[in-house]
């Protein structure tokens, strides 16, 4: 099982062992410590974790709203901010980040732990969200990605060569019609006619990659997507 993995920022030596302490204890993993704008930029690029948890007071450094800003440059990751500080001008420059928990300091052991809790759950239920709207459900644990243009099959990505991505493309704009061989043929190879055996032989493949489950032939005319609407 892959776990969850969490950076930690946080210029307090003592509280940042007590969050390491609770985060490795609830089975997550914990990337890295550091205590500062720059050490924090420089990990989430060489070990991207799923979320950051954020003291927004760091001495001698930007402060940790600049930081998940600067880190939004670089990748859109959640992160739970640590203040002290509750004054307006700072929750609204934090709310400006979208977190995902705002944890006020000081805290106790069992506020910190639903707080990590409910970061989880919020992070994975975005994450649900997001590939709900980017991906397209063929079914038998098949989606395709719209954005990447990539089939994936239980998470894991199934290679498609130009021509077969491209016909899976058509079928799914189409939205479970038939689409014509002819449709077919004249979208893939625009400039040239090609032989039906070529064609053919691009539909059998992608029926292959989709273990014949997915793509429904009607002789002689065209194909289809089955099992997805």
């Amino acid at each position: 099982m892959i776990k969850t993995k969490i950076l930690i920022v946080e210029d307090e030596t003592i509280v940042a062992l007590d969050i390491k302490r609770a985060i490795i204890k609830m089975g997550f993993e914990v990337t890295n410590t550091v205590t500062n704008h720059d050490d924090a930029i420089s990990s989430v690029i060489n070990n991207k974790p799923d979320f950051i948890i954020m003291d927004i007071n760091l001495e001698n450094s930007k402060d940790g709203i600049v930081t998940v800003e600067s880190i939004k440059k670089i990748e859109n990751i959640p992160v739970i901010y640590l203040s002290a500080f509750s004054d307006d001008e700072t929750i609204v420059r934090a709310i400006q980040t979208n977190p995902l928990i705002y944890l006020s300091k000081p805290f106790k052991r069992e506020e910190l732990k639903t707080t990590i809790l409910l970061g989880v759950y919020k992070m994975n239920h975005q994450n649900n969200e997001n590939i709900d709207k980017n991906c397209f459900k063929l079914g038998f644990d098949y989606y395709y990605d719209l954005l990447q243009n990539q089939l994936f099959y239980k998470s894991m990505p199934i290679r498609l060569s130009k021509n077969e991505n491209h016909l899976l493309r058509i079928l799914i704009d189409a939205r479970g019609a038939i689409v014509s061989f002819s449709d077919i043929e004249y979208q893939i190879w625009p400039d040239a006619p090609t032989s039906d055996s070529t064609l053919r032989t691009l539909v059998y493949r992608v029926r292959t990659k989709l273990e014949y489950k997915l793509i429904e032939t009607v002789p002689t005319f065209g194909c289809r997507l089955t099992n997805t609407f």
